[in-house]
């Protein structure tokens, strides 16, 4: 059976964004145009965008946990992965601790890394932003559980000294810059989809994640969709998309900090990164074509519609990027909590289901503070199912 969603949109459109100019990348506003050294440069992310991004909504969606907390939890549990969730996983981990005095330790370590340590179990719990494949469950120590807790997006991230955020790129254009065929800034196609920008006559510096990483794999998965050069130059759609792949040029950063850190300090740069590395590090991005042929800049009126229509398997693993919907960011993803089924001590299970139980419901209302989306009610209801999931000795801690 497949589990079909339509129109996950409640509670989920960002004031947050809206207050911060919806992608605006400190001294730069949405919409802005600002002067290069060599010329008037007109870059922004224009009036269709700065409307969806200023729809504010309702960001606290207030769900009710029908799960409620489970007795004998353990103080501490452990957990290791995703770079794309550490910011908001840190500041979930910090308010369930004031409310409830549980301690969660969470490792940023790449979502290869959490794949590996729940393989091991040597944590409570992984967390991946493509899951986890049916191989690499295969290789671990039993059934494995995949959790979705928000909704994020990656942006193409530049430094070009005076041009601003909002630079238009396209899926094939990306591809091909990424597959080494397009290396210059002032490169005909770039020029084309950005007529009167004053693009340098500069080499692009490809920066690319140097670890096994999910931003890596929402990343490519896109690329592999839209670019024939960059699946053709990887040696066919096996190869050209994952948490790790051959790249043919660039420079290697570890972790969605590592990326940052090289594209802020390398003029000409061009990386991809989680979008609130990208906010906090005040680095500009751009907008991207998505399928309706909308360039579409991320933000909170932007990145859950890419759940619309989307068809769920049973394990709740499945792409999300180039969506349907016509005003949809096309780089969204989420990042799934890694659990074993089958856990064997019972304190460690009543742990993980109070923690991820509060955070798909009382955690939710925080995910807009630091521009991700919640997760919209029937996508929550079936990460809340994948709990009722968890056994000891057989038996379904939840009622």
């Amino acid at each position: 059976m497949r589990l079909k969603i339509t129109a996950v949109t409640a509670g989920v459109l960002g004031a947050a964004l809206a207050v911060a100019g919806c992608g605006s990348t400190g001294n730069v506003s949405s919409n802005s145009s600002t002067p290069t050294a060599s010329g008037a440069s007109s870059v922004g992310f224009g009036s269709a965008n700065q409307a969806l991004c200023s729809d504010t909504g309702n960001t606290k969606p207030d769900y009710t946990n029908t799960i409620g907390t489970i007795a004998g939890g353990a103080k501490t549990i452990t957990g290791a992965g995703s770079t794309f969730v550490a910011p908001m996983m840190s500041d979930w981990i910090k308010a369930y601790n004031q409310a409830t005095g549980v301690q969660v330790t969470y490792s940023s370590i790449g979502s290869g890394g959490g794949v590996h340590q729940i393989q091991a179990n040597t944590v409570n719990f992984g967390d991946s932003d493509v899951g986890i494949t049916p191989a690499e469950i295969a290789a671990a120590k039993g059934p494995i559980l995949q959790i979705p807790l928000l909704l994020g997006a990656v942006v193409p991230a530049y430094n070009l000294p005076g041009i601003p955020a909002g630079l238009k790129f396209t899926g094939n254009v990306l591809g091909e810059i990424y597959a080494g065929k397009i290396t210059n800034w002032d490169d005909p196609a770039l020029k084309a989809l950005n007529p009167g920008v004053n693009l340098p006559n500069m080499a692009i510096a490809v920066v690319h994640r140097s670890d096994g990483s999910g931003t890596t794999g929402i990343w490519t998965n896109y690329l592999t969709k839209e670019s024939p050069t960059w699946v053709s130059t990887l040696g066919g759609p096996s190869k050209s998309q994952g948490k790790v792949v051959a790249w043919p040029v660039g420079i290697g950063g570890k972790g969605n900090e590592g990326v940052s850190g090289v594209v802020s300090q390398t003029t000409g740069a061009l990386g991809y990164l989680e979008s609130d590395y990208a906010i906090a590090q005040h680095i500009t991005y751009g907008q991207v074509e998505n399928k309706s042929g909308k360039f579409i800049e991320p933000c909170l009126g932007t990145i859950p519609q890419a759940v619309d229509g989307v068809t769920f398997p049973p394990s709740l693993n499945t792409s999300l990027t180039d969506g349907s919907n016509p005003d949809v960011y096309p780089i969204t993803g989420t990042t799934y909590a890694m659990v074993y089924e089958h856990q064997a001590s019972r304190a460690a299970a009543a742990a993980l289901i109070n923690f991820f139980a509060w955070v798909l419901t009382t955690g939710q209302n925080m995910n807009a503070s630091l521009y991700y989306a919640p997760l919209g009610p029937a996508l929550q209801q079936l990460a809340l199912g994948q709990l009722k999931k968890i056994t000891v000795n057989g038996q379904p801690l939840v009622k």
